[in-house]
């Protein structure tokens, strides 16, 4: 049961996706999580007059149930297979400047998801893994801008 209870290894999770890849390029879908967040505007917004929430959501319920199971197996895990508390977010973040840092980092994050067309797992993931140039750019870009932010974040004591 250690093995149930006990987070895997990296060397076991990282060949389990890099397989999950091929399979799903055979399917003729690609692996992401930004997508969903569209998808589910969709749904919500059916009437919407926006061109980017006008398309066909059939082939793409695959997708929204992969998000969904995201959340059960993170549950699942947390409350079943688990008897250590996890903690979400750290003390600080409760106050009215922790949730304004929230909400300008969601934004932010949003904000770049969109402009870059997709997360850095569907980049990193699928968009290299297809060899696409963009994908490249963008998962440099995450990896460089998660650096400046580590080391600035080192220069006023960690704080930020």
């Amino acid at each position: 049961m250690d093995f149930i209870f006990k987070p895997w290894p990296w060397y076991v999770i990282g060949p389990l996706i890099g397989l999950f890849v091929p399979v799903m390029a055979m399917l003729g879908k690609k692996l992401g999580i930004s997508s969903n967040l569209k998808h589910v505007c969709a749904i919500v917004l059916p009437t919407s007059k926006t061109a980017y929430l006008q398309y066909s959501l059939k082939e793409f319920h695959w997708s929204l149930w992969f998000f969904a199971g995201l959340f059960a197996g993170g549950a699942i895990g947390q409350f079943l297979l688990s008897d250590v508390p996890i903690v979400m977010l750290p003390p600080n973040y409760f106050s009215v400047s922790g949730a304004a840092l929230l909400f300008v980092g969601g934004l932010a994050i949003g904000f770049g998801t969109r402009y870059a067309e997709g997360c850095t797992s569907g980049h990193a993931i699928s968009g290299l893994s297809n060899l696409q140039k963009a994908s490249l750019v963008a998962s440099v870009s995450f990896f460089a801008g998660g650096l400046s932010m580590r080391a600035v974040n080192a220069l006023f004591g960690g704080v930020i």
